[in-house]
């Protein structure tokens, strides 16, 4: 891209946090074929200049700008608070810009100035996840016992969709705080295989509801893999959500324009929501009643 003069346009790396409600997405990662959060971004870039040419198709084979990466590639159905996505940018890409081209389901809205080879993926120190179980009658205490047992330094092989080897293999802080009828479980590493937080969650649940004693959390952590009826199956994705990824030399500044329409878009998303769940409240109570 050349600025007015013809010159090459001058570009830094930059990473941004980016917002996003994955619920009608087909994950993070880019791919052949169904809508996705990386496509979306990219077609972005691609109606703003970043990228040459107009938006592509999604798969796995379009271009990308320089330095291109992610914080990490959110499964089918999850949601954002912090993913963070860099690349070289130039100077004018401000989140209130980027946004300016991205739908109202995912908002950029912090950006910070990075070294040249900055990775957003490898240069990630930690990343949390908080997922919303729904648990009004789970023995809390029980949970609580299995976060304890499930942190630290852990083998998760028998936690992931991934096989087993050095990034199974973390240092663990798992929580669950009461909220009402749901469980806010709170998971915090370096990084986490495939559908390990939900297949967390489908554990915690399990052992909420009695289904599942401290004897066989101790035995999901074992060498020996969990197969057939014994393996833990993931819990839906929708309740997940990625709070938090921790780059400790870089410092995000809030764009305030472009956080304050992210506020209205999630907030209007948020009074949706809830008025469906009041609508279907009454649908149950009128279909409970004898004709």
């Amino acid at each position: 891209m050349t600025d007015t003069d013809g010159d090459t346009e001058a570009r830094t790396r930059r990473a941004f946090r980016v917002a996003y409600d994955g619920t009608t997405y087909r994950g993070f990662q880019r791919q052949p074929h169904g809508d996705t959060v990386e496509d979306t971004l990219l077609d972005a870039c691609c109606r703003l200049g970043v990228l040459d040419g107009d938006p592509r198709p999604a798969g796995d084979s379009r271009e990308t700008p320089t330095g291109w990466a992610a914080a990490g590639r959110t499964d089918r159905g999850v949601s954002a608070v912090a993913q963070t996505v860099a690349f070289d940018a130039p100077d004018w890409l401000t989140p209130r810009a980027f946004c300016g081209e991205l739908p109202d389901d995912i908002r950029a809205w912090a950006s910070a100035d990075a070294p040249a080879d900055f990775h957003a993926t490898h240069d990630a120190r930690e990343r949390e996840y908080e997922y919303h179980l729904h648990a009004p009658e789970a023995d809390d205490d029980a949970v609580d016992r299995a976060c304890e047992r499930l942190s630290g330094e852990v083998d998760l092989h028998n936690l992931s969709a991934d096989p087993r080897g050095d990034g199974t293999r973390r240092d663990l802080s798992l929580s669950a705080t009461r909220d009402g009828a749901y469980l806010r479980l709170r998971a915090r590493a370096d990084g986490f295989p495939r559908e390990c937080v939900r297949r967390i969650a489908g554990l915690l649940a399990a052992v909420g509801a009695g289904e599942r004693d401290l004897a066989f959390v101790d035995r999901a952590l074992d060498d020996e893999p969990l197969a057939g009826p014994e393996g833990i199956a993931a819990a839906p994705p929708e309740p997940l959500v990625l709070v938090a990824v921790n780059y400790p030399d870089l410092e995000f500044a809030v764009d305030q324009q472009a956080a304050a329409t992210a506020w209205t878009v999630f907030e209007r998303r948020r009074v949706e929501r809830t008025t469906g769940a009041r609508v279907a409240a009454q649908l149950r109570r009128g279909a409970s009643r004898d004709p």
